[in-house]
C-alpha cells in the first residue's frame, strides 16, 4: 500500500523536475539597484582621522525634537567627533590595485580596520571617482569557520547518520539553487515549482538520512499530506486576505526586474518551503515513537500505540508551535518596534499587510504541523500493527528492540536452568 502511494508520487516529482528544469537563471544586466549590482573585492589599507567639516562630510539628518537643527526642530546636525578617512584597495576585477577613499562619520554603524576585507559595489558607467563604494564587509572567514564547527558537531554526535544528514543538506541546497530559484526566474508558477522542489528535497533528505524503510515511508506520506493542507490553506487565506506578497524592497526589486513572476505565488512558495523542514522533524519523530513503542510492547494494539504516541505528539506540538511563532517574531522584530514607536493599536498592526503576511505564514504552517501529528501517528500505528514480522524484525530488516531484549532474556533464562 505504501509503494502504491509513493512510487507514483516519486515518478510525478521526477517528471516535474525534468519538465520544469530551467537550465540556469536567465541572464540580465545589473540595474545597480539594491542587491542587483556588480560587486568586487576590496581591502582597507589605511585609515586616518580627519576633521569632518574640512573633509566635506555631509551633515546628518536628526529626528525632530533633538538638538542640532534650527530651533531644535530637527534637521542637519554637525558630526560629533572626527571622521575616519579610509583608503580602500580594489583586489579583484579589471581595476585590481586601484585605490579610492571612503569617509566614515562618527555616528556610522560600521567602522573599518586596517587589513579588513570588504565588498565593493561597482558601477562601471559612473564617473571614475564614483565607480567604487563599500557596500558590505567580507564575512567569508567567520561564516566558513561557523559552518565547519556545525559540520563537526553533527558528525561527532550523529556519526554516520550525521554524515548522511550533511550530504542531504548539500543536495537540498543544490535543488533550491539549481532548480527552484532559476525555475521561478524563468517564469514558472512559483507554487508548482515549490511543491515539486520541496517534494524532491523531502524524498532525498528523509530516505538518505533515515534509510529506505517502511518507517521513513510513513513519515514521507505524513509530510506530503501536511504539505498539501498547507498549500490549500495558504491559497485560500492569501486570496481571502488580499495579500499581494509585495511588502518589502527586495520583493519589489525582483518584481521590477522580472515582471512575469507571480508575487503572490512567491509568497505561497515561501510558506511551503519554510514549513517543510519543521514538518520533517515532526513526522519522523512520530513514526519513530510508534515503532519504538511497538518494539517495547509487541502485543500492543493499534489503539494503544496511537494513544501513547499522541501523548508524545501533543508535547511536540506545543513546543514546535511556540518555536515557529517566536522565530517569525524574532525575524520581524525591527518591524514590530516601528509599530510600537508609532503607537499603533494591536488591530491596526495585525491587519496591516506586512504583518498579516507573517501571521498567515505562521498560522498556516502551524495548522499543517498540528495536523501532521495525528495523521502520521495513525498511519504509523496502522502500518506497524499490520506488519506480521514486527515482533521479530525492524522495518529495515534488522532485529527490533523488543526481539533483542526477549532473545537476551531467553538466553539468560536458559543459562540459569542449565546452571541449576
Amino acid at each position: 500500500m505504501i509503494a502504491a502511494v509513493l512510487i507514483p508520487f516519486a515518478a510525478a516529482v521526477l517528471t516535474g523536475l525534468v519538465v520544469l528544469w530551467p537550465g540556469g537563471a536567465p541572464p540580465h544586466e545589473h540595474s545597480g539597484l539594491g542587491l542587483d549590482q556588480k560587486t568586487e573585492s576590496g581591502r582597507v589599507v589605511k585609515i586616518e582621522e580627519v576633521d569632518c567639516t574640512k573633509a566635506g562630510a555631509q551633515p546628518q539628518q536628526q529626528p525632530p525634537g533633538q538638538q542640532g537643527g534650527p530651533d531644535g526642530a530637527g534637521g542637519p546636525a554637525k558630526p560629533k567627533g572626527p571622521c575616519e578617512k579610509s583608503e580602500i584597495e580594489v583586489t579583484s576585477g579589471p581595476d585590481k590595485g586601484r585605490t579610492f577613499t571612503e569617509l566614515v562619520q562618527p555616528s556610522a554603524s560600521r567602522h573599518y580596520t586596517v587589513g579588513q576585507e570588504v565588498v565593493l559595489a561597482y558601477a562601471p558607467k559612473a564617473p571614475k571617482n564614483l565607480q567604487y563604494s563599500v557596500s558590505d564587509v567580507d564575512r567569508t572567514l567567520p561564516m566558513a569557520i561557523l559552518a565547519a564547527v556545525f559540520a563537526l558537531a553533527v558528525v561527532v554526535v550523529g556519526r554516520l547518520r550525521g554524515v548522511f544528514a550533511l550530504i542531504a543538506l548539500v543536495i537540498s541546497f543544490g535543488v533550491l539553487t539549481l532548480f527552484i530559484l532559476p525555475a521561478i526566474l524563468q517564469g514558472s508558477d512559483p507554487l508548482v515549482v515549490a511543491v515539486i522542489g520541496g517534494s524532491a528535497i523531502m524524498l532525498i533528505a528523509l530516505y538518505m538520512c533515515h534509510g529506505l524503510t517502511a518507517r521513513t515511508s510513513v513519515a514521507v506520506i505524513g509530510t506530503l499530506t501536511s504539505l498539501l493542507l498547507i498549500g490549500l490553506l495558504g491559497t485560500i487565506f492569501t486570496n481571502w486576505a488580499h495579500l499581494t506578497g509585495n511588502t518589502d524592497d527586495q520583493t519589489g526589486l525582483v518584481h521590477s526586474l522580472y515582471p512575469e513572476i507571480e508575487i503572490r505565488g512567491l509568497l505561497l512558495a515561501g510558506i511551503i518551503i519554510g514549513s517543510l523542514g519543521v514538518l520533517d522533524d515532526v513526522t519522523v519523530t512520530q513514526t519513530s515513537a510508534v515503532w519504538e513503542l511497538k518494539d517495547a510492547d509487541p502485543s500492543a494494539s493499534w489503539r494503544k500505540l496511537y494513544g501513547a504516541a499522541m501523548r508524545i505528539g501533543r508535547d511536540h506540538i506545543a513546543s514546535v508551535v511556540n518555536t515557529l511563532v517566536l522565530a517569525y517574531a524574532g525575524a520581524s522584530l525591527p518591524l514590530l518596534l516601528l509599530f510600537s514607536i508609532a503607537d499603533s493599536g494591536v488591530g491596526t498592526v495585525a491587519t496591516s499587510e506586512i504583518v498579516a503576511e507573517e501571521i498567515v505564514r505562521t498560522l498556516v504552517g502551524s495548522i499543517g504541523l498540528v495536523a501532521s501529528v495525528p495523521v502520521t501517528t495513525a498511519l504509523a500505528a496502522l502500518v506497524v500493527s499490520a506488519d506480521r514480522h514486527n515482533a521479530s524484525t525492524r522495518p529495515g530488516g534488522g532485529p527490533g528492540l523488543g526481539s533483542r531484549a526477549g532473545g537476551r532474556a531467553r538466553a539468560k533464562g536458559g543459562r540459569r536452568r542449565r546452571a541449576k
